[in-house]
């Protein structure tokens, strides 16, 4: 029987986290599944693949240094060998017992078909392997092969990027013959012209390729065409046609593409969920319902005593306000349906504090009211708007001559405004109910650090009087902390997102973007890095005299990497990696990037770039265009559906799944027996 509630518990909480039932259900294995998904547990695994990633930052090359500019850039602090090593065979261990867990529960039969373990699996070894290599040779490698595969650990993690890899692996080959019709007027390369255009863009057919390459993305229109266009006016015919056809055509034809491949992939996921949320809540109900069948005639007509049911909920991980709000909502029992809080309607608010008063119960109301709410937003677009004037007023003005009297009063005034709104909202809803909503509690730490600042800005300079002069005093002027109070605001003015109606699509894509945060960037990001630091690690070098290239920048030609002076983009470190990808992802100047690193390593650097403005600049833009067009073809009724913390699906969006369809699944479920 204590089995049987433990399977039931197992069961309502992968539905409410849309988990595979497919596990081990014996009672160790229960037991083993129930602590591996607490929430300690998943802390020290999270905490595990933030430590292994942020490692790069300090480990060899390290990026402890206050700027990454091979001019002025002092020798930074490396780790002594076996410091950083230890930290990875830590959290490499950690992952050893994360697959070990994983693939005891799945079962061996499960387990030799689940690709994903099974390339956890061989991350793991390599990067021991690595290690011990690492080790044997006191730190001194060439190269870190593990290194390359520590995002692996963040993607294994995220259904997320499991399905979004999925996505992008299907739209691969499309993607390719694309690739083969852009590469065609690419590779038309103009044989006459003047002989500058061709000694600058056009002097052979790599130099030719990158130039027009360039032109696709237009960072060097009109440079690339105007020494030709110069000479004859026919010969602007060819760069309009090129751009027509690569830029206008051919750039969105990529976008329908991916498009395609990602419509109605949304609603699949979302589909899939509900499925995966129903199924546990079948479940649950069958092993409780098979308890209650004991000894009885007819079982199939006995249903789930509610009592059972109250005993099997005090096992599931919920919030505690949570469970008196489904105990509330569960009334008189229902013997024939599912468990409640497996079908998504337990999730409410605490209760609210009650007031004798009459005059408080009125004030309660109205200050829990969602007109209440949008005061406060009308309050921040105020506060805002005022920031935003008094900043282009003293734009074109030194610190020392503004006068930021006027501002200040008005920050005092908004944030006592923004207190009184956290202690109202505190006294309507309750401490626990304040703190039930994210937007209150992004509020409230908000609030709190605006009055900390303001009291301290207070303090140091007194209250603000006509010629209110920014003295400096420590570390931050007047200045200084007021901008630093007008920024905290603007991001207080994010809060209107959370409010917005959820039929806009706007507002559904924020949703689903907070409540789902894009990762595969960051993984891209990590192994672009990684490889970049490989690659070009040491190739830029610091001009001769130690400060500008020469006393006049006339040595080199205009718009180069060293006339530009753009010695900070350089993969010397892992942070000065990641500044630099971004600054090519733009593509403006990327053209100075590519010609820069041909000539510091050689021609082959261009087909990591061109390779990283593929991925990031062409693959990525036209994922999130491809997402933003699939949420707004959405119908409103799913904005809430699966990626909110209070899923509600709606029977005219998502179609709800046939019980005779759970039941075959139940059925061939591999290692689920009903206690009867």
């Amino acid at each position: 029987r204590e089995v049987c509630f433990d399977q039931a518990a197992v069961f309502i909480e992968d539905a409410l986290q849309y988990r595979s039932i497919n596990h081990r259900m014996d009672a160790r294995s229960v037991w083993l599944y129930r602590l591996y998904y607490s929430n300690a547990c998943q802390w020290i695994l999270s905490f595990t693949i933030f430590l292994i990633l942020f490692l790069a930052f300090i480990e060899t090359p390290s990026s402890l240094t206050s700027t990454a500019d091979v001019r002025y850039r002092s020798a930074p602090w490396n780790p002594p060998c076996g410091l950083t090593e230890s930290v990875e065979m830590l959290c490499l261990l950690v992952f050893v017992a994360d697959v070990s867990v994983k693939s005891y529960l799945v079962g061996w039969a499960q387990f030799r078909t689940n690709l994903w373990l099974l390339a956890y699996l061989a991350v793991l070894v390599v990067s021991l392997m690595d290690w011990i290599v690492s080790l044997s040779l006191v730190c001194q490698e060439p190269l870190r092969i593990r290194r390359l595969f520590r995002p692996f650990f963040l993607m294994q993690n995220s259904s997320m990027m499991k399905k979004t890899l999925k996505c992008i692996r299907s739209s691969l080959p499309e993607m390719a013959r694309w690739a083969l019709g852009a590469g065609h007027p690419v590779c038309s390369q103009q044989g006459d012209g003047q002989d500058r255009e061709r000694l600058i863009y056009f002097r052979n057919l790599p130099e030719a390729l990158t130039s027009l390459l360039v032109l696709l993305t237009t960072a060097n229109n009109p440079d690339v065409m105007t020494p030709a266009y110069s000479k004859n006016r026919a010969y602007a015919i060819f760069f309009i046609v090129f751009t027509l056809i690569g830029s206008l055509f051919l750039m969105n034809l990529l976008t329908a593409i991916i498009y395609n491949r990602f419509r109605g992939y949304l609603m699949k996921s979302f589909q899939t969920s509900l499925f995966r949320r129903r199924l546990g809540a079948r479940a649950a109900y069958e092993v409780l319902s098979s308890v209650t069948a004991e000894g009885q005639a007819h079982p199939q007509e006995v249903g789930v005593k509610p009592q059972d049911f109250l005993q099997v909920l005090q096992k599931v991980q919920l919030d505690s306000s949570h469970k008196q709000a489904i105990m509330e909502v569960l009334g008189p029992p229902l013997p024939h349906a599912p468990p409640a809080c497996a079908s998504g309607l337990c999730l409410e608010p605490p209760p609210r504090p009650e007031y004798p008063s009459p005059f408080l119960q009125r004030a309660q109301f109205l200050f829990s009211h969602r007109y209440f709410d949008y005061l406060g937003n009308f309050i921040a677009l105020g506060n805002l708007v005022s920031i935003s004037v008094f900043l282009v007023v003293d734009a074109d003005m030194l610190p020392e001559d503004r006068d930021d009297f006027v501002l200040g009063i008005l920050n005092c005034v908004f944030i006592l405004y923004y207190l009184l709104e956290l202690l109202l909202k505190v006294f309507a809803l309750g401490l626990p109910g304040y703190l039930a909503y994210p937007s209150n509690v992004f509020d409230g730490l908000l609030t709190i650090v605006l009055l900390v600042l303001e009291i301290s800005t207070l303090a140091v300079y007194r209250f603000p009087h006509p010629g209110w002069y920014p003295e400096v005093l420590g570390l931050l002027s007047l200045w200084d902390m007021a901008r630093l109070v007008n920024v905290l605001i603007v991001f207080r003015f994010l809060r209107i997102i959370p409010s917005m109606k959820v039929r806009g699509p706007l507002s559904r894509l924020a949703s689903l973007l907070s409540c789902s945060p894009p990762r595969l960037p960051a993984v891209v990001y990590y192994v672009f890095a990684i490889m970049g630091i490989n690659l070009f690690r040491g190739v830029i070098v610091a001009p001769p005299g130690n400060g500008s290239l020469a006393p006049d920048n006339s040595s080199v030609p205009c718009g180069s990497f060293e006339q530009l002076e753009y010695w900070a983009n350089n993969f010397d470190d892992f942070a000065a990696a990641l500044i630099t990808l971004w600054n090519v992802m733009v593509v403006n100047n990327w053209q100075v990037f590519l010609d820069a690193y041909r000539r510091y390593s050689g021609p082959w650097s261009k087909i990591y770039f061109v390779s990283w403005w593929l991925v990031s600049s062409v693959i990525w833009v036209n994922l999130f265009l491809a997402l933003i067009l699939e949420v707004c073809e959405i119908p409103a009724g799913a904005a809430s559906a699966p990626w909110t913390s209070s899923p509600r699906f709606h029977r005219d969006v998502l179609e709800e799944p046939a019980e005779e369809e759970l039941m075959e699944k139940l059925s061939h479920h591999p290692h689920l027996q009903l206690c009867r």
